[in-house]
Parts: C-alpha cells; sequence; structure tokens
C-alpha cells in the first residue's frame, strides 16, 4: 500500500496516536545540500589540527588521524582503529553512501545497476549510521578543553570547527534521511 502525504504530514493511528507513515520534512534537495555540506566538512574536518596543546613551552597540534595513529603506536591499537573507524572512516561512508542514493533518486536512474547499488547502499545504510561516531568526539574535545586548562593552553583549531559543524550538518543529515523513503524509491 503506498501512501502520499505532503511534505511533514504525519498519518497517526486513531487508538495510540502514534506515527503510522510521515513524509519527510526536507526534500530530496535538502537532503542533497546537506550531503554536498557534509562533503565539503568532511576533508578539513579530518586533515586540518583539531587541537593545539603548550604546555611547558612545547606546543602540539593534532589531526583526528593523527590522533588515532598516535593511539596506536602507543599500543592501544583496539583504541587506535576503533577512533579511525568511528570518526574518521564511517562517516566518510555514511555521507558519500547518503550522496549516492539521492543521487539516484534525484535523477531518476532506473538502470539495473542503478537499482542494485541503491539496494546494496539501503542494505547497509542502518550499519554505517551506527558506526559513525562524531559526537563522541566533539565531547571528548570539549572534556579535553575542561581538564587540560589548568595546566596547559589548549586553542582549537579551524578542524575542530570544521569537525563540530559537519557533526552538525551530519546530525541533520540524518534526521531528513528517511530510509523508508528510499526504498519506495527501489520498489517503483
Amino acid at each position: 500500500m503506498k501512501c502520499h502525504l505532503t511534505a511533514g504530514v504525519r498519518a497517526l493511528c486513531p487508538r495510540c496516536n502514534s506515527a503510522l507513515y510521515d513524509t519527510p520534512y526536507c526534500s530530496i534537495n535538502g537532503v542533497l545540500a546537506l550531503c554536498l555540506t557534509a562533503l565539503i566538512l568532511y576533508f578539513p574536518a579530518n586533515f586540518y589540527p583539531v587541537i593545539e596543546i603548550q604546555f611547558l613551552g612545547n606546543m602540539r597540534t593534532t589531526t583526528v588521524i593523527q590522533a588515532a595513529i598516535e593511539v596506536c603506536s602507543q599500543g592501544f591499537w583496539v583504541v587506535g582503529i576503533a577512533v579511525l573507524i568511528a570518526a574518521v572512516i564511517a562517516p566518510g561512508i555514511l555521507i558519500f553512501s547518503t550522496l549516492i542514493q539521492v543521487l539516484i533518486v534525484k535523477y531518476g536512474l532506473k538502470s539495473r545497476f542503478a537499482r542494485k547499488v541503491l539496494k546494496q547502499l539501503l542494505c547497509y545504510q542502518p550499519l554505517i549510521q551506527q558506526m559513525s561516531m562524531l559526537e563522541i568526539y566533539v565531547l571528548a574535545l570539549l572534556v579535553c578543553d575542561f581538564q587540560l586548562t589548568d595546566f596547559s593552553k589548549v586553542t582549537f583549531g579551524i578542524g575542530t570547527f570544521c569537525f563540530t559543524m559537519l557533526f552538525v550538518v551530519t546530525i541533520f543529515m540524518q534526521r531528513e534521511y528517511k530510509i523508508e523513503h528510499m526504498w519506495e524509491q527501489v520498489d517503483d
């Protein structure tokens, strides 16, 4: 059964008032704009320094990738790999996966190959969303600032701004992205 509602409208159960069906609040163009914004922020967030610590005259800067590699080199390779996957790899895959899905739907690509790609990406989308944990690292940066300010000078770089904005844009992208609506495009 297909249900067509205008944007921002929800069908509610008359007994329990739970949402039975809702339409996305954001159009496919809005999700595309969020994907492109996240893609633009992704590279500076991961390749520019996110933190600069000045302690006893020494100054060190680090990127998210460098931090993960340093944790691995200290012998905590499981933690380093977890940081690399949750803060760098999974968000990148999430952005690219969502972008490809939106482009396939937006341009109405109905070829067998496009439908197969869309189905595969939709199957892995929930797993990718769970693996992407940008919020943990944004909170870690804030905790680091509060913990280290008593005995060192902590400065945030352009990478921190981009990383934080990437987190915010990704939240909105995931909020507006509805996998049920994407599956409907496959079933058409």
